[in-house]
């Protein structure tokens, strides 16, 4: 069982916050949604194609949102230059 849509909004957004902290990014509270939960399935299928997978839980999907959406503002700012 998966965490739900409503899950999956709230830990993108938490994980859109917490990336824009870290990597020092004014965005608003849509794009934070958006960037965590966008970083969250891009980052899990990267990993699952590699054979790992993040459990269907809150912390795992957390982590894995967090880092995709690091790299995802990473990968902006590169291309934005």
């Amino acid at each position: 069982m998966g965490i739900g849509l409503i899950g999956a909004i709230i830990i993108g957004g938490l994980a859109g916050w917490i990336a824009s902290i870290i990597m020092k990014a004014d965005t608003g509270l849509i794009l934070n949604i958006g960037l965590g939960i966008v970083g969250a399935v891009v980052l899990n299928l990267i990993l699952s194609a590699l054979g790992i997978y993040a459990e269907r839980s809150w912390l795992p999907q957390l982590i894995v949102g967090l880092i995709g959406a690091c790299g995802l503002i990473a990968i902006w700012r590169a291309v934005a230059r």
